[in-house]
């Protein structure tokens, strides 16, 4: 319902939502907001081919993706990126402006096939912190740690 946006997503949101103008009223109150919103993004993907809106929602993320890997990337040296999490089988409308966004952000990262999923990252994080072993960049930004007391 907002100038310039596309009236095949609302009535793609509508779907699964209801009425658009009571969405705000009952996603409000919901503690998993951001899981129900990210629920609708595979129809997002769907309408890209054919909906320039849904297209831009895409090409937006995939910047703000780049963005965020161009952040944690060290400037030089041997650099590798890796794509993981479920919002990557949506397939192509998402993959390939991210690629596109990486490359012009990246060149000199390698593209190299994920070692395993979001949990298992966390997993191997977590055991290198226990091992005093990590070997990601110290930035407090970016990872906070915080060491329970013993005693």
């Amino acid at each position: 319902g907002r100038p310039g946006g596309s009236a095949a997503l609302l009535a793609r949101a509508e779907e699964p939502f209801g009425p658009a103008r009571q969405l705000p009223g009952r996603l409000r109150p919901r503690t998993d907001r951001p899981a129900v919103l990210a629920s609708f993004a595979p129809q997002v993907a769907a309408g890209a081919g054919s909906d320039p809106v849904a297209e831009g929602i895409l090409r937006e993320a995939a910047r703000h993706m780049a963005e965020s890997a161009a952040a944690v990337c060290p400037a030089e040296g041997e650099v590798y990126v890796s794509l993981t999490g479920g919002l990557f089988r949506l397939g192509d409308a998402l993959v390939v402006p991210l690629e596109e966004e990486l490359e012009r952000r990246l060149p000199h990262a390698r593209r190299v096939p994920a070692a395993g999923g979001p949990l298992e990252g966390s997993v191997q994080i977590a055991t290198e912190l226990a091992r005093s072993s990590l070997t990601l960049p110290s930035d407090a930004s970016m990872l906070y740690v915080v060491t329970p007391k013993r005693g």
